[in-house]
């Protein structure tokens, strides 16, 4: 359930074998501004970029289209890059820096990406856009181990989810709310799979179910 503090690992794996996305992330807010790349953990590559990636990016916007060899994804990635390159644009500073996501940054390039992906999807790939249903069934496999992920938590704060509220809790109350406020942005209800103490804190904290 915790969030991947580190590099992509597909971006340093050796192997290419098992599937693989080719991911366009574009951020909300009109900035027109997208993420190119690809992993075999979409999900996650999305948690490490931004812990608040369901709110930073534009989940009806992106594309995730699916291969059968992390090779395949990066021909892709490099192919659709290519197209765009004259796009290059800054890593938004919200980034997180220990995500390694500083490249394939494109301001102005999703029409272009989009004709590009219609294209893969006549060549018989998958593509998942809109991304929420997508995202939506990946945080369903997930919802069940909450119980045990909200028990680990709680058993860290002596049993008394309202240490959360602390202000030395704060960094712990944003791991808590980020992983929680996933699931709540697409439609998920968690607090009846969470332990109780901790499900009456979310509800109270965000009127959340």
């Amino acid at each position: 359930m915790a969030f991947i503090r580190t590099a992509d690992p597909d971006r340093t794996r050796a192997s290419s074998e098992g599937a693989s996305y080719v991911y366009v992330l574009p951020c909300a807010g009109g900035e027109d501004l997208l993420k190119l790349g690809f992993s075999r953990h979409p999900l996650q590559r999305m948690q490490a970029l931004q812990t608040r990636y369901f709110e930073f990016f534009d989940l009806d916007s992106a594309f995730l289209v699916e291969t059968e060899t992390v090779r395949d994804a990066r021909d892709l990635e490099l192919s659709l890059g290519h197209a765009i390159a004259v796009h290059a644009a800054p890593v938004p500073l919200v980034v997180r820096e220990e995500a390694g996501g500083h490249s394939e940054w494109y301001r102005g390039a999703h029409a272009v990406l989009a004709a590009g992906i219609a294209a893969l999807a006549a060549r018989g790939y998958t593509v998942h856009h809109p991304l929420r249903p997508w995202l939506r069934r990946e945080l369903l496999r997930s919802r069940e181990d909450l119980f045990s992920w909200g028990t680990t938590l709680l058993d860290g704060l002596q049993g008394d989810a309202g240490w959360l509220d602390r202000p030395q809790m704060a960094q712990l109350r944003r791991h808590a709310l980020d992983t929680l406020d996933a699931y709540a942005a697409v439609d998920i209800p968690v607090t009846d799979v969470l332990p109780d103490l901790l499900a009456q804190w979310y509800r109270r904290t965000t009127g959340n179910r």
